[in-house]
């Protein structure tokens, strides 16, 4: 049997030749270009949006050309831009719909004074030691093995200006010891919320595996210094002459090299910090105090104070086989440490295939060109040692053939499984190190694979998901952690693959994409299209809803079949919607969660008006989405309800649902309880609640649920203990709602408080009447043999 099937529908055909025409319009349809309104690329990071917006607001706003009656309409459209832009999702839709994608989402109609976007905006933006976080790397950042001390501030908030400038001093003080960052929660309103940011500025450290730690000292730079020393691992060695050559055997042992800085009664002492940087496996730090061992300081002929590199294998009495640093600047130390360090271990076409078969790698892929992020790469193989991951580099000008064979084109790093050359997985996120560490830690512990046109799953019998990508497309790269997070836990069900249009543009054409992400899966001759939320938990449900439909996709003739003819007996909730809306899309998978949770209840469907336009038409739907309910037992088969709520979460939905239908529980008087429920021959299940009761209320349709589920099993009643509150007292009734099962067991007369069920949720209290009534027939059972 197929994993997905749809019972109701046809497979669906992706990307129909009305989908390209209304894409075409609205492409070429749309007024401006956002992109070129503020002046940058497609692929600009969520910082260089805001940067560009910056510059303009300083020279557009109103404020500055009081004279200039356009002003404000010109004003308008650039923070238009930006709203749409910063903002992840909204990013996307425009990139996929344009501004028609965007006309029910009302950013860009107001703003700020020009002294807002002077002084206020974007605080740390420009500001070089200090990294500047956004939802879409703020995990892989805090997850990446580096000490995050981060300052979650608000652009109007006095108290994180104040900081500001001991906040750069510090981020300098610790530029290469710890990570600095800030993130602005003005734009990641979401991110901050999730980390329960209340207040601002809030200042908190980030370690991995651990938990966030909040600062709250007093806000100067050694303080802060202080607080974020006590997270720094690394240690600088005091070498003497009872220790120095122990210490250098230990680390040429494993082939570690020293940076030993001798402090002499000339020249400075550069003690820095910064030169903490270099530890992390790669070198020990020391220092030697030349005043105190000045025979030792002599042998190695030291008369000022200066820093030197030993290689493993090198000696110290040996001259020429250490490296003496004559500049004091600690970034210039770092940059020629990090040169002279062994390098990534060279792989090449005859080694490439042996080396990968087995092991798991992080393949650096280059074109001839050595800079500071190639030299910055030689760190990785000790911040990997202890997930098991090798490191090695190809030299793509050198191994053409070999990259070519890959379809990689620029410089980039590649995590490969350990199961041979075709299963990898490229990075697209930033070069930063701490982004390339995180990616390697998660590739190798997911199940996503860049696909090629060897690979791409044309005929395959296992089902697929496709990631149409493109590189430059910043919602792509905030997809790609969520792709695997849901790789794991689909992991044997399902497999995952990213194409980059970029690079196999042919291929994607062939399945017409002209938007990214576009993600679809497979499924031999089934083909569907995901408009979810790009999360891995939209994703996940959006398998679920494949592997078991709860909503049937809807043409015209079969919405005419099972809504228009449905039986007096049925309920019909359906969706017309169109794929560009904003709010339509919103509803998506909040639609698919109300579907599951009245499955048997009521039907549920959607219809395409984009696709099925002259049809909707026709149904008078004027307005997406429309939300129709189309009751049982009507007169009229085309008798509808339309939803007006103002909100459209799956909860509402279902409780809107569930108020049309007759009621399947009973009231129950104090009569029908001692007759009907403590006397009667019925297993009862019963909400005892009270009306004005908030939480009876909530409960009420998900009793309802319940009622259905157990209809023709268990019955139903409802007592209200207002009315009737001697009966609630007698069955032990202390809080509302209360759930109490009373089964049937024999000729006994029930106990008046039953058996008492501590759950609201119609499924599980299902399925826990289920499993007693399963106890109870066994005991039947077991007591009939008994008696024979």
């Amino acid at each position: 049997m197929e994993m997905f099937q749809n019972h109701h529908t046809p497979p669906r055909k992706l990307f129909l030749f009305a989908f390209i025409a209304v894409w075409l319009f609205v492409t070429i349809s749309s007024d401006e270009d956002y992109y070129k309104l503020l002046g940058i690329s497609r692929e600009a990071s969520t910082r260089e949006i805001r940067q560009a917006f910056k510059k303009l607001a300083l020279t557009m706003h109103p404020d500055k050309n009081p004279n200039d009656g356009t002003a404000h309409e010109k004003f308008l459209k650039i923070n238009r831009a930006y709203e749409v832009l910063k903002d992840e999702d909204l990013r996307k839709k425009y990139d996929k719909y344009g501004e028609k994608g965007l006309q029910d989402e009302q950013q860009g109609g107001r703003y700020e004074s020009w002294n807002y976007y002077r002084y206020d905006f974007g605080i740390y933006d420009d500001d070089p030691e200090i990294t500047t976080l956004d939802r879409g790397d703020f995990d892989a950042a805090v997850n990446s093995g580096d000490v995050w001390f981060v300052n979650f501030y608000f652009p109007r908030c006095s108290h994180c200006h104040d900081l500001a400038p001991t906040w750069r001093e510090f981020a300098k003080e610790m530029d290469g010891v710890i990570r600095i960052s800030a993130v602005n929660c003005g734009d990641n309103g979401m991110l901050c919320r999730s980390k329960g940011i209340n207040s601002y500025p809030s200042l908190y450290v980030f370690r991995a595996g651990m938990k966030p730690e909040k600062y709250y000292g007093d806000r100067t730079k050694s303080s802060l210094t202080t607080f974020a020393m006590q997270f720094v691992k690394s240690k600088v060695t005091e070498l003497w002459q009872g220790n120095i050559f122990n210490e250098i055997d230990r680390a040429f042992a494993e082939r570690i090299s020293w940076l030993i800085t001798f402090c002499a009664d000339t020249g400075d002492c550069n003690l820095s910090s910064t030169c903490l940087s270099l530890q992390d496996g790669l070198v020990n730090v020391g220092w030697m105090d030349c005043s105190k061992q000045a025979d030792l300081c002599d042998s190695f002929e030291i008369t000022t104070s200066t820093t030197a590199l030993f290689p493993p294998g090198s000696s110290l009495a040996q001259k020429g086989s250490a490296m003496f640093i004559q500049s004091l600047d600690t970034k210039e130390i770092y940059a020629q440490v990090l040169q002279h360090l062994p390098d990534l271990e060279i792989l090449t076409k005859s080694s490439f295939e042996h080396k990968l078969a087995h092991h798991r790698w992080l393949i650096s892929f280059s074109f001839g060109h050595n800079d500071l992020a190639s030299h910055e790469y030689k760190k990785l193989k000790a911040l990997l040692k202890g997930s098991h991951i090798q490191v090695g580099k190809v030299d793509c000008v050198a191994d053409s053939e070999l990259c070519a064979s890959l379809y990689i084109q620029k410089p980039c790093v590649a995590v490969f499984k350990g199961v041979g050359i075709h299963d990898f997985e490229i990075h697209y996120g930033k070069d930063a190190l701490y982004n390339v560490v995180a990616f390697a830690k998660e590739s190798v512990n997911a199940h996503v694979t860049t696909l090629r046109p060897e690979n791409f799953p044309n005929q395959e019998k296992e089902p697929w998901l496709v990631d149409f990508f493109a590189p430059w497309c910043p919602p792509c790269r905030a997809l790609l952690p969520e792709l695997r997070k849901a790789s794991i836990q689909l992991f044997g069900q399902l497999k995952f693959g990213t194409l980059d249009c970029t690079v196999h543009e042919r291929l994607c054409n062939m399945y017409n994409i002209h938007a990214y992400p576009t993600t679809v899966i497979f499924n031999k001759s089934s083909i569907h299209e995901y408009e979810g939320h790009h999360s891995a938990d939209g994703i996940l449900e959006f398998i679920e809803d494949l592997v078991n439909p709860v909503v049937v996709t809807m043409t015209p003739e079969s919405f005419q079949e099972l809504v228009k003819r449905r039986k007096s007996s049925e309920t019909w909730m359906v969706d017309f919607y169109a794929p560009w809306c904003g709010p339509c899309q919103a509803l998506l998978p909040e639609w698919r969660r109300m579907a599951r949770m009245l499955s048997g209840i009521v039907n549920v469907g959607t219809v395409d008006c984009q696709k099925h336009h002259s049809f909707c038409q026709g149904e008078n739907v004027r307005a997406y989405p429309e939300i129709r309910l189309f009751p049982q037992n009507s007169n009229r088969r085309d008798q509808y309800q339309s939803y007006n709520g103002w909100h459209r979460d799956a909860f509402s939905l279902k409780t809107w649902a569930l108020s049309s239908l007759p009621r399947a529980s009973v009231d129950l008087s104090p009569e029908d309880f001692k007759r009907k429920v403590l006397g009667g021959k019925d297993h009862w299940v019963l909400d005892f609640y009270a009306p004005w009761c908030g939480p009876c209320q909530q409960f009420a349709p998900e009793f309802e649920v319940l009622a259905r589920m157990m209809k023709g099993t268990v019955r139903a009643g409802k007592v209200d203990c207002q009315a009737h509150s001697q009966t609630c007292q007698n069955a032990g009734i202390k809080a509302y709602p209360s759930v109490r099962f009373y089964p049937h067991l024999g000729t006994t007369r029930r106990d008046q408080g039953g058996e008492h069920i501590n759950s609201r949720d119609a499924p599980v209290i299902a399925d826990i009447l289920r499993q007693r009534l399963q106890q109870l027939a066994l005991q039947g059972k077991s007591s009939k043999l008994k008696v024979s």
